[in-house]
């Protein structure tokens, strides 16, 4: 339970846990490692955020976008290992962002994403990770973001 009293503690309330768009599933389990399918940020409403990073959103709405992705990737998370203190160490990220030409700020914007899982699940949150451009992403969502775990 000492994942879900520090989200307490940060005030953090993990949203609903988002349904697959298409012919995948949120998250496979095999061995010790869980693999997150990408997510993008949805609203409260649960309605997903459009829009390219440096035209429409700029870097702290992006930031804020991919911390919105961590909320929702660690409700999936949860949603298949129940108890978020079997979480061993947060391994990669993969980050996405929708981005217009002129914009390079990409590891900017992921840090959302990274920051969020530090500060919940602290040594255990540090992980590899990638954060590249591109020209569109589904919906036209801003970023875009995958995940490995490995779990006791």
């Amino acid at each position: 339970m000492q994942i879900e009293k520090r989200l307490k503690k940060l005030n953090i309330q993990l949203p609903d846990t988002p349904k697959p768009i298409a012919n995948y599933v949120p998250s496979v389990k095999t061995g010790n490692l869980i693999f997150l399918s990408g997510q993008g940020p949805m609203d409260k409403a649960g309605n997903y955020i459009s829009g390219k990073v440096g035209v429409d959103f700029n870097l702290d709405d992006a930031y804020d976008a991919a911390r919105t992705v961590g909320l929702q990737l660690i409700s999936i998370l949860k949603s298949e290992i129940q108890d978020l203190d079997k979480v061993k160490r947060i391994v990669k990220l993969l980050g996405m962002v929708n981005a217009g030409g002129n914009f390079t700020d990409h590891p900017k914007v992921i840090n959302g994403c990274s920051d969020l899982l530090v500060a919940v699940f602290e040594a255990k949150g540090k992980h590899a990770r990638s954060a590249v451009g591109m020209g569109s992403l589904p919906g036209n969502i801003p970023v875009e973001i995958e995940m490995i775990v490995e779990i006791e």
